[in-house]
């Protein structure tokens, strides 16, 4: 078997997941990429991780949006900013059959999330309609949240959630249009409907722009019985530039 790894790893070294260059692991970026990769830091809105200027002393903290508009779940977190650096990441995942990028991505939404995966929650994915997985062929959500469950030993139920509705695409979308197109959308399915009674859910997805759709999941699963919704996602979308504060 190890014959077999060392002869793999010649014929197909690990390479970069941002750019392509070899590394030395599988599955990881280069330094350059590293460097350039908008990690969010420690100082972030509690409920919707967008990065905060100063430092935290350990308080909640939460963006003026969150104060104005509160999210129907209880914590939000992300791992990264998305900008044009990981715009084409995240793209290259969700419509290039890449894939690959889930492991990586998943290792940093367990370091992002660490303290709300304390509870043991039930791994949740946001759900893609049954037309567009066919399309697409896999549902991103739904690979994160599997590989996020493996790292972090919770369980996961990846049909939870049924998208019943058709929607166009939200990109663009103001925050009142998401919410009137995904109004009654999403459903819990009842065949599982028994797996988050009185349980903590973690709902996952690729990015948070208005938390539309994660609000439309956030509130089927709390009337349906779960005990405490959060949410954790790979990348964050925010309205301006942020300095990173790791």
């Amino acid at each position: 078997m190890q014959l077999l790894q060392t002869a793999l790893a010649a014929i197909y070294p690990p390479r970069c997941i941002g750019c392509g260059e070899m590394v030395d692991s599988d599955f990881g970026l280069c330094g350059a990429c590293w460097a350039r990769t908008p990690f969010v830091g420690r100082t972030r809105c509690d409920m919707c991780s967008v990065p905060l200027p100063g430092q935290s002393n350990g308080d909640a903290l939460h963006c003026d949006d969150c104060m104005r508009w509160p999210k129907p779940w209880a914590q939000g977190r992300a791992a990264l900013i998305y900008d044009a650096i990981t715009r084409k990441l995240v793209l290259g995942f969700k419509h290039g059959d890449r894939q690959e990028v889930a492991k990586p991505a998943a290792r940093w939404m367990l370091e992002a999330s660490q303290d709300i995966l304390a509870e043991t929650p039930l791994i949740v994915p946001v759900p893609l309609h049954w037309m567009r997985l066919a399309k697409r062929r896999y549902n991103q959500s739904a690979l994160l949240a599997r590989a996020l469950a493996d790292l972090s030993g919770c369980d996961w139920c990846p049909d939870l959630l049924v998208r019943k509705t058709y929607t166009p695409s939200l990109d663009g979308k103001s925050r009142e249009v998401r919410q009137g197109i995904l109004s009654d959308a999403i459903v819990v399915n009842r065949k599982r409907r028994h797996r988050i009674m009185g349980r903590p859910v973690l709902l996952v997805d690729d990015v948070l722009t208005t938390g539309a759709t994660l609000g439309a999941c956030t509130e089927v699963c709390r009337a349906a019985g779960a005990s405490r919704v959060c949410v954790s996602v790979l990348a964050r979308a925010v309205k301006a530039p942020y300095m990173r504060s790791n």
